[in-house]
């Protein structure tokens, strides 16, 4: 079941979103050569905790961290730990936020000193990706226009979308419905309407988009080794369209 968010909890996922933005901008700062992933880790973990924020991940079905980084061939769900960034890596870091009930989420790719062609062209094309489906996200449309609207722009960059991973609702849970494809045909699924929340966070690859999952049972990781990077915001649609809950 889709649940409509009234304005007082969308209100409060804005002020969640807003402390997440600011962490994600004071990120790009701190990401460098030369400090471990485990160190973004604490970063965020503090930021969250000195705005009166909880950070929603840590312990969620036992995931120990309060943030994901997923370096260079790691789609999504990577752990923190001793992996000490180098010149040229690319690294997403995920996070949410728990404020007084209601959460807020949003990924966000960087780039780690000098990358390589290929590493820019990801990144551009996947942030410009999640504008793409932002952009049809209005009331009125399928959930399903934004996974096509996504994919097209996707493959005509010749990139590919992650199929396993997807965007949904959120709220007072982390993760409810709908399901947020990004990729698939258009005018399928549900309508979008006032007062909905959800995540949309497409995974693009350099190379195929299938995945494989480290023993850890969290880590997925490209199926051939490519790079992969994903950008995610949290929206709340209004009759005036979608708005974004999780950017300065």
């Amino acid at each position: 079941m889709i649940i409509t968010k009234s304005r007082y909890e969308i209100n409060l996922m804005r002020e969640a979103g807003k402390v997440v933005a600011e962490c994600h901008a004071a990120l790009a700062d701190f990401i460098r050569p030369g400090i471990r992933t485990k160190d973004i880790d604490a970063f965020v973990e503090s930021f969250l905790l000195r705005h009166h924020m909880e950070p929603a991940q840590k312990g969620y079905r036992g995931y120990p961290f309060a943030s994901c980084t997923s370096v260079n061939d790691v789609i999504c769900h990577g752990f923190p730990g001793d992996y000490v960034l180098q010149e040229g890596d690319i690294i997403t870091v995920d996070m949410v936020a728990l404020h007084k009930g209601l959460h807020a989420d949003s990924a966000w790719s960087y780039a780690v000193g000098e990358i390589s062609e290929e590493a820019r062209h990801l990144l551009t094309v996947t942030k410009n990706a999640l504008f793409k489906g932002i952009e049809v996200a209005v009331a009125g449309n399928h959930i399903s226009d934004i996974g096509h609207a996504i994919q097209t722009y996707v493959e005509s960059e010749g990139l590919s979308v992650v199929r396993e991973y997807i965007g949904h609702g959120i709220g007072r849970e982390m993760h409810e419905s709908p399901e947020v494809l990004h990729y698939g045909p258009p005018h399928r699924g549900p309508r979008i309407r006032k007062g909905m929340t959800f995540t949309i966070e497409p995974m693009v690859n350099t190379g195929t988009y299938e995945t494989k999952l480290d023993p850890d049972g969290w880590t997925a990781r490209t199926a051939d080794g490519g790079l992969s990077a994903q950008y995610e915001h949290t929206l709340a649609i209004t009759d005036n369209g979608p708005e974004i809950l999780t950017q300065l």
